[in-house]
């Protein structure tokens, strides 16, 4: 029986030992992928980033190349899709959670938006173009791309919003209600604040989504480069700064000025990412408090 046990036990210490090298090439080879990308992505881009390339639209004329268009492009585009995005994504995780009784509805709205979520961007790229541009008549606008992104987003808004809501303790309800606090007002005052962390990280998830969209831009927003005020250039085509990166790269050659959009656009993602963290530790701070 000590033989047996040695063996099996010498077994599993070979087992393990052989899950913990997978794990740590596995882990190794995430790691050393990303560093690659992010170095290799910023040594080609950083030398092409100038003032004049940040702060001038482009000009055919002179042959100078400018991005100033394409950044406000993408702030007007953000904050067009999460005006729309965030009240349409609460609302609907809050009846689901709240007030809907029918689970077999409940179950419905929840199979479809994980289906929409599993949609290519091409698709809602096409719907976009056939329903916002042309039945509504918008044309190829800034606004078009913006609704056409609220589509895509609106599920990961309700469904991180949905599972933070029941991560609020019933104990809370049932104690407001106690008091004689209405069904809205225990929603507002108790189980909203209780869930901020989820909506802010639905909200952060949204806008990371949005500044690497381009597949659906291109049929709904357009790729030009104008400079125009907001309210404007949600009336006119324009372009984001991923839909300019596959123009400058793919249409005029221009691989220089691509990574260095390359470049922004990721040190854009990671100042997301930084901000997410630093919000959700300030949150739980807030909660331990």
């Amino acid at each position: 029986m000590k033989t047996v046990n040695g063996q099996i036990g010498a077994k599993r210490k070979i087992k393990i030992a052989m899950l913990r090298i997978l794990c740590g090439i596995c882990t190794a080879f995430t790691c050393g992928l990303v560093l690659f990308l992010l170095i290799y992505v910023f040594a080609k881009g950083i030398p092409n980033i100038s003032w004049e390339l940040l702060s001038t639209k482009p000009s055919y004329l002179s042959g100078r190349i400018g991005i100033l268009p394409d950044i406000l492009n993408t702030v007007y585009i953000i904050v067009a899709a999460l005006a729309f995005v965030l009240p349409l994504g609460v609302g609907a995780a809050v009846y689901l959670t709240e007030y809907a009784k029918t689970k077999r509805i409940v179950a419905m709205i929840e199979y479809a938006a994980e289906t929409l979520s599993g949609i290519p961007s091409i698709i809602y790229g096409l719907v976009g173009m056939l329903f916002f541009c042309q039945f509504l008549h918008m044309q190829t606008s800034l606004l078009a791309g913006a609704l056409t992104l609220v589509i895509m987003n609106l599920p990961t808004v309700m469904r991180t919003t949905q599972e933070s809501l029941k991560t609020v303790p019933q104990s809370y309800r049932e104690g407001a209600f106690g008091l004689g606090a209405g069904k809205w007002r225990v929603i507002r005052t108790v189980v909203l604040p209780g869930c901020i962390d989820g909506i802010i990280t639905g909200c952060i998830l949204s806008v990371g989504r949005i500044l690497g969209e381009s597949a659906a831009l291109l049929f709904t927003a357009g790729f030009a480069h104008t400079l125009n005020g907001f309210f404007e250039g949600l009336r006119s085509s324009g372009a984001t700064l991923t839909v300019s990166l596959y123009v400058y790269a793919k249409e005029q050659g221009e691989f220089g000025v691509a990574f260095a959009i390359a470049a922004i656009l990721m040190v854009l993602t990671l100042g997301i990412n930084l901000f997410a963290t630093l919000v959700g530790r300030w949150f739980k701070r807030r909660q331990n408090i």
